[in-house]
């Protein structure tokens, strides 16, 4: 064989470099690092074999720089293309893939394969020049390229082998990997949750890390009726309100797979639930798709389970997989679960609720009879203390109209109210639904708690919040009861019990139920305007008069009720104001002829006077209002509520004033 021609076509140094290293000693070699160069060589050159990078390699462009007689090695990083430059090469060429040698213990192999490839064209060489020597028979002919595409074949079978092999390979890696940074980011988001919320957004990540049609999660809960309990907050997928809890609900002792795992504080892998007495009417009747296959995990605290969460109907490219979960998705939902209640114990859901970080109902109690029963036993005198039942006026209405996640919304934020509405020493829980229960210490009558009631009820009435408007009497309110403890006997404090505050409790909620006008929603009564009954108040249980029909009474606000010329209507509209001489919207909470009383995302300075704009039936009024005051409302940065006074205002604007405001209070926008 006379000395090989090699061309190594490759755009980087490197590489090419290196290739050259290699295969000195094969034959005289020649490098290029780009299309134009190799034309050229080829014009003068024969080349036996051609070494290219794959990103060179296609046949469209090396057709008119090497013919059938020049075998192709192809070099590549990444092989995941290379078996579609296979299939571009016609049959008659030697075309053959090899990784780049990077390593020392390919390099071998890398040689062997160049020897075969240079072989392989002088056996082409070979056939081509005794065809021009001589004029074979057609037999001949056609028996020495059997032989040759023979050879091609069992090269370019192995390598394909080897190259879909490799590919496979590739993608396991690949998919492992981006497997590994789902998970990561999983992680990221638990640790990074600070509210339940937020908690609660992570499940669609693991339903689609571990390949299920629905997920489920559900914490363990305990009352006096039921004992205790599984109450999903996440049930398939979807997110429950306080009223859908009971249909989704499993008694701790009942026969169900999410109890059983409570139970237990084992995992459970169900792969045919069809003769399985475990499967109850949770899943038979409320998941979106026949139960096929199901993986449930506790979540655990210590040794004790607070939690259960669950992934139905294993599917893979929306198929539904038959032989259900696999056993790395069990342990991959155990890992997740531990981190889980991680995260749940950081934001304390053993005794705080999930949706609006309040205190449950028993730690609740629990930390009632405490401060009561440890005053007592140091003998101090703590008075009287009561307990208040508050209830969201027309919550069903909201929700209804607005959908459950904004009722949600709704209820985290009254929360943040209600807790900047108490004293230092007082307690609040949520007690179920749109109610809360609060604790109220050292107060010295049944009148200074409906004071204090009273001051919470304000302070939830000149709230704004989103979509009030669309609720009767045009605001979003709440009504309470109160109910006071019976005096000491003889001056000694008495231990408390739970008992003892449960009846309190009822007794807060019988004067509730008159606070709220005791008639139940329903058929034949309004929504709108003044036909609505009328919410929003304090009422008390009078204990001295119990046995009368007068044992229920209103408070009537003769202790501080603030002195106003004007009567204020709680009506949301627009409101501009020039502000460091550009104009800020805002929305108004109340409107009197007096003044008004806005919501700002920073303090305004006392006694400054600005410009406003005041929308009011489609027309902008032009006035000049007073600031006199401006407050923060919680715990936003962003969030003030101020009250401006009205200045100078025009007999003209004041008629357009009373004009709306009388066609408000006609509609019942007034409360």
């Amino acid at each position: 064989m006379s000395e090989a021609n090699i061309l190594i076509l490759n755009r980087n140094s490197l590489d090419r470099e290196l290739l050259s290293r290699l295969v000195r000693g094969e034959g005289q070699v020649y490098e290029a690092a780009g299309l134009p160069k190799a034309v050229s060589l080829a014009g003068s050159v024969f080349f036996h074999a051609v070494i290219v990078d794959s990103s060179l390699a296609d046949y469209s462009s090396l057709k008119g720089i090497i013919d059938s007689r020049t075998s192709l090695l192809i070099t590549a990083r990444n092989d995941l293309k290379i078996k579609e430059l296979f299939r571009n090469w016609p049959e008659d060429y030697f075309v053959n893939f090899l990784p780049l040698p990077t390593l020392p213990q390919e390099q071998p192999f890398f040689r062997r394969a160049l020897k075969t490839a240079l072989a392989h064209a002088e056996l082409k060489l070979e056939v081509k020049k005794e065809s021009a020597a001589a004029e074979p028979s057609p037999e001949k002919i056609r028996e020495i390229y059997s032989e040759i595409k023979g050879i091609k074949d069992f090269i370019s079978s192995s390598v394909v082998k080897e190259l879909e092999k490799r590919i496979d390979l590739e993608i396991k890696y690949l998919s492992s990997q981006r497997e590994k940074q789902k998970i990561e980011i999983i992680l990221k988001k638990l640790y990074a949750a600070d509210d339940v919320s937020s908690l609660l957004d992570i499940l669609p990540d693991i339903k689609e890390i571990i390949q299920a049609r629905g997920i489920t999660f559900s914490v363990l809960d305990e009352n006096e009726s039921l004992g205790k309990y599984l109450k999903p907050l996440v049930w398939d997928d979807t997110f429950l309100s306080h009223q859908d809890f009971s249909k989704y609900i499993a008694l701790i002792d009942a026969e169900d797979y999410a109890a059983h795992v409570a139970r237990r504080g084992e995992s459970l892998m169900v792969l045919d639930p069809r003769l399985d007495k475990r499967l109850s009417k949770r899943y038979t009747e409320h998941l979106k798709t026949p139960l096929h296959s199901l993986l449930a995990v506790p979540i655990m605290h210590d040794r004790d389970v607070i939690g259960v969460v669950e992934v139905s109907n294993k599917e893979i490219k929306g198929e539904l997989v038959k032989a259900g979960f696999t056993r790395e998705d069990l342990e991959v939902l155990k890992r997740l679960s531990e981190h889980i209640s991680i995260a749940m114990t950081k934001l304390n859901l053993i005794q705080y609720d999930a949706l609006t970080g309040l205190l449950r109902p028993d730690p609740f109690f629990e930390k009632v009879i405490q401060k009561i029963n440890s005053q007592s036993k140091r003998r101090q005198e703590t008075g009287f203390y009561a307990i208040v039942m508050g209830d969201v006026d027309w919550f069903k209405n909201y929700n209804d109209r607005n959908g459950h996640e904004a009722g949600n919304r709704l209820l985290r934020e009254l929360a943040g109210i209600l807790k900047s509405s108490i004293r230092e020493e007082d307690i609040i829980c949520r007690y179920g639904g749109e109610e809360f229960l609060f604790f109220l210490m050292g107060v010295k009558s049944l009148e200074e708690s409906c004071v204090l009631t009273e001051r919470i009820r304000r302070h939830v009435e000149e709230h704004y919040f989103d979509q009030q408007e669309y609720q009767p009497r045009k605001n979003l309110t709440m009504s309470f009861g109160v109910a006071l403890s019976l005096p000491n006997k003889n001056g000694i404090n008495m231990l408390i019990t739970k008992a003892d505050l449960k009846r309190m409790a009822h007794e807060a909620d019988m004067a509730l139920g008159e606070a709220k006008g005791k008639k139940p929603q329903g058929a034949g009564v309004s929504l709108t305007g003044d036909q609505a009954p009328v919410k929003n108040k304090v009422c008390a249980y009078d204990r001295e008069n119990s046995r009368s029909s007068g044992s229920i009474k209103a408070y009537q606000e003769k202790f501080f009720q603030e002195k106003r010329k004007h009567e204020r209507c709680f009506i949301s509209t627009f409101l501009l104001f020039k502000d460091n001489g550009s104009f800020k919207v805002t929305k108004t909470i109340n409107l009197s002829l007096g003044g008004v009383k806005i919501h700002t995302d920073a303090q305004l300075p006392l006694a400054q006077t600005y410009d406003i704009f005041l929308l009011l039936d489609g027309r902008a009024s032009q006035l000049k209002g007073d600031v006199i005051y401006s407050e923060k409302i919680g715990n936003d940065p962003l969030s003030y509520q101020c009250g401006m006074r009205f200045r100078d205002i025009s007999f003209y604007n004041r008629k357009i004033l009373e004009n709306y405001m009388s066609s408000i209070g006609r509609k019942g926008a007034v409360n």
